[in-house]
């Protein structure tokens, strides 16, 4: 085995998922002086960015220009991009193995946990993550239907993504027009009827997973107003010890505002955005239609946990809302890939600082690792991702510098995109995608918005003349 690393012998590496993740990991790899990196990144979806493109809401247009690292990077003159080319479908692990010394598993958590109660299956009960995804215009889910007639709207989870869900109910069409929003959601929400949107938590307003500027930002909407009842922000002995024990600033500040929203009053706004802390969904119960027509809650309380952990536990207060529909938001699951070991329990891939395991006994698997939500959970922003992977390309590179890496059978980049000519013909690479994007920016600029996404595989491929 010849030195890996050099321009004779550049290591070979394989990421899986084009998202913030396998970006940042090639950043990193690429900072790596005085060796020689060549990436290829396989994404099963024509487009990169991830959830940066399908599951950022469409009206926070800022967080989005993160894409302008991802395209810096893409221009590395040892980076390519193989769009449309899933793993399992066109490829296998075994022939990625074939071709690359490192494989790194970036795929994020691409399913939603759920709430495990009757109902949960009628029409109209949802995951937030597709409607998410819907109106960002994700091929996988552009086809969904979403009953937007009735008048109540109950979205379950208080984390970042249930903020959005509500906050895009409560947009007028007018604010919505101006962002990228899909065309075909952006039509079905100016006919939406919908004038209530509660939002459930299990928990109290201290222990709400939403950031300070998600909360801030639904008091400042120009058509709908915010609402918590006092008895919600009342601060239970419990709540008291936490906070004479310390709060961080940031959950301090959120309770302000929840509390600042506490006195609001009926504003003659179109819509309004309810809170309900400290309830549990028990059932979605069908109404006249067959569909979602209420939800029955529990009211909870609070107690620490035997590890220190603060705990809601039912008591017997229960309730029942209206509910036309229903989005549950309860946290995000990572989906198994062929090949590749996966914890089904945490619904991660089963690692040590990235280096995966295998899941019978627990032993490295050399030349394999992961980064991101895949990896850890799905916990953490941006920045928490940046740092993930840094920590997996130093495991990475401590690897190759002790000598543990696979030597391919064929490892050179030709013969990999001959691999992949052969597999996927039409797979998308990076200077199709420049071409798409630069389509997207002007048809939306010819309608006075950010972009107009195409939001099919054939619609793509026929822009695209493939």
């Amino acid at each position: 085995m010849g030195t890996i690393g050099t321009e004779g012998n550049p290591l070979r590496v394989a990421i899986v998922g084009s998202g913030p993740t396998g970006f940042y990991a090639a950043g990193h790899l690429f900072k790596q002086q005085d060796l020689n990196i060549e990436v290829d990144m396989f994404e099963r979806l024509p487009t990169p960015y991830g959830l940066v493109r399908g599951g950022v809401a469409p009206d926070h247009a800022t967080i989005k220009n993160v894409t302008k690292q991802f395209d810096r990077i893409a221009h590395h003159p040892r980076y390519r991009f193989f769009g449309l080319v899933e793993l399992g479908r066109d490829v296998r692990i075994e022939d990625l193995q074939r071709h690359y010394h490192m494989i790194l598993i970036t795929t994020g958590a691409q399913t939603d946990r759920h709430l495990d109660i009757p109902g949960e299956n009628l029409p109209r009960s949802h995951a937030a993550t597709e409607f998410v995804a819907w109106c960002n215009g994700h091929p996988d889910y552009r086809d969904r239907k979403f009953d937007l007639s009735v008048d109540t709207a109950v979205v379950v989870g208080v984390g970042n993504v249930a903020m959005d869900v509500a906050r895009i109910l409560a947009r007028s069409h007018e604010e919505l027009s101006k962002t990228d929003i899909a065309d075909h959601a952006l039509a079905a929400l100016a006919e939406s009827k919908i004038k209530r949107i509660v939002i459930i938590g299990r928990r109290g307003p201290l222990q709400t997973a939403f950031t300070l500027p998600e909360i801030r930002e639904l008091g400042d909407m120009p058509n709908a107003c915010v609402e918590i009842a006092e008895r919600d922000v009342e601060l239970t002995p419990l709540d008291l010890e936490i906070m004479q024990n310390g709060l961080d600033q940031q959950t301090s500040r959120k309770f302000e505002v929840m509390q600042q929203y506490a006195q609001n009053h009926l504003n003659g706004k179109n819509r309004r955005i309810i809170f309900k802390f400290l309830a549990s969904p028990l059932e979605l119960i069908a109404g006249p239609d067959g569909g979602v027509g209420s939800i029955k809650i529990v009211r909870n309380e609070l107690y620490r946990n035997g590890d220190g952990s603060v705990r809601p536990r039912p008591t017997d207060e229960i309730t029942e809302l209206p509910a036309g529909i229903v989005f549950r938001s309860v946290g995000y699951r990572g989906v198994a890939l062929p090949g590749v070991p996966f914890d089904e329990k945490r619904g991660v891939v089963p690692n040590a600082e990235g280096r995966v395991k295998d899941a019978q006994n627990g032993e490295w698997i050399p030349g394999l690792y992961t980064a991101g939500w895949i990896k850890r959970g799905p916990s953490g922003m941006i920045g928490a991702t940046k740092m993930d992977s840094g920590e997996t390309v130093q495991c990475m590179i401590e690897d190759l510098q002790a000598g543990r890496v696979q030597e391919p059978e064929v490892a050179g980049a030709e013969a990999a995109l001959e691999m992949i000519r052969q597999r996927r013909p039409e797979f998308i690479d990076f200077e199709n995608w420049q071409k798409l994007d630069a389509l997207e920016l002007k048809r939306g600029q010819e309608t006075g918005r950010p972009r107009v996404k195409f939001t099919s595989v054939p619609e793509i491929m026929q822009a695209l003349n493939r």
